[in-house]
């Protein structure tokens, strides 16, 4: 494990620093009862949140998290993610809630003199009004959704991208997530990257995709940072 000093932390959004997936099944839901199709609980749902909207979407149409090739048509995938994005859009985000100690953990690591960053998979446009809606706006020194780039994680893409509009080597970096799509990413741009268990994972646990540190709460995340990332 390497003991240089860290300066720039990029955070996943979902599964991470936020469980949206009470609203992101709502919104599933009602796209597929908009389809005439079967609705599934909050906890199937839940194990097919992580890798973007489309995927989503795909997962739900299928009601399976594995997607074969000429299982849907674009046009049919297409009209879904419409439907979709039209659904979440209305939601009223109130039962999207940040994990606990986040808030404070997150204030934290700011004031200690670290620049914040957030890469998600979720579509930018819908990432503003959440980021309000918790008083974050003003934390996060960057911030890239799903679309921001041609390519979303487990690219390293918008990690490294990150790491260029900020002026911060990617080994002065390091990546936070809940999920596979967090670790390789980090680890795809030669970063440190730290695992969080609680989020959406597909099912797998956080600590066999061999991350730099894992850890069960927030709060425990933010105090080993201080510890060993201190600058």
């Amino acid at each position: 494990m390497t003991t240089l000093k860290k300066q720039l932390l990029i955070f996943d959004f979902d599964g991470t620093l936020i469980d949206s997936v009470p609203d992101l099944a709502d919104a599933v839901n009602d796209m597929l009862s908009t389809l005439g199709k079967e609705t599934y609980p909050i906890a199937t749902i839940r194990n097919w949140v992580g890798n973007g909207s489309r995927k989503l979407v795909e997962r739900a149409l299928v009601g399976n998290i594995e997607v074969k090739v000429g299982q849907l048509s674009k046009e049919e995938a297409d009209h879904a993610e419409h439907i979709f994005f039209d659904a979440y859009a209305k939601t009223s985000g109130a039962k999207t809630v940040a994990y606990p100690g986040v808030k404070d953990g997150l204030k934290q690591l700011k004031l200690a003199g670290f620049t914040l960053a957030l890469v998600t998979n979720k579509p930018m446009r819908f990432v503003p009004k959440i980021l309000e809606s918790f008083g974050w706006q003003d934390l996060f020194a960057e911030v890239l959704g799903g679309d921001s780039l041609a390519t979303k994680k487990p690219d390293p893409a918008p990690l490294l991208q990150v790491c260029q509009v900020l002026n911060i080597s990617a080994e002065h970096a390091v990546m936070i997530g809940d999920s596979k799509n967090d670790i390789v990413a980090g680890q795809n741009a030669n970063m440190d990257t730290l695992g969080l268990s609680y989020g959406y994972n597909y099912g797998q646990d956080i600590r066999d995709l061999n991350p730099t540190k894992a850890f069960d709460d927030f709060q425990s995340l933010v105090d080993w940072i201080m510890t060993n990332y201190n600058t």
